[in-house]
């Protein structure tokens, strides 16, 4: 017997500064606001959201995506532009660009050092290939 799971439906961080995280996936990563409350952030427009939380004010927040395991994936629909937009922004790189036969990666910080990983597809079959985007944003 399964749980009966339709989708998934947020992914939640929790963050040591709500703010410097809604800056970051909102005005950086370009992610709309779709849902915000004191303690609370939703962002997205289709499938799963993500979700920003405060870190309990109990309890440190410790941890970096290396050691608790915790990475975002993005796709992108240009991968250059992407990292461009993010270095003018102050963001961090932590690994460049890497090409393999599925696509172009590289791999940015958020301000809690999570992971973020953009990735450009190489679409073997171009009627697939989404268009009409430059960097995080359509254009």
């Amino acid at each position: 017997m399964y749980v009966n799971i339709k989708k998934v439906g947020n992914v939640i961080l929790a963050v040591k500064d709500l703010d410097k995280s809604i800056k970051f996936y909102h005005e950086i990563i370009g992610l709309p606001i779709k849902d915000q409350r004191e303690t609370w952030v939703d962002l997205g427009t289709s499938g799963a959201l993500l979700s920003l939380h405060p870190a309990s004010l109990t309890a440190q927040h410790v941890g970096s995506s290396i050691e608790n395991g915790i990475s975002l994936g993005f796709i992108v629909g240009d991968l250059k532009s992407a990292l461009e937009e993010v270095k003018t922004k102050g963001v961090k790189v932590y690994r460049d660009t890497i090409e393999k036969d599925a696509g172009k990666n590289a791999v940015i910080l958020d301000p809690d050092e999570y992971l973020i990983s953009l990735f450009e597809p190489t679409y073997k079959d171009q009627d697939q290939q989404t268009s009409g985007y430059h960097g995080f944003t359509p254009t």
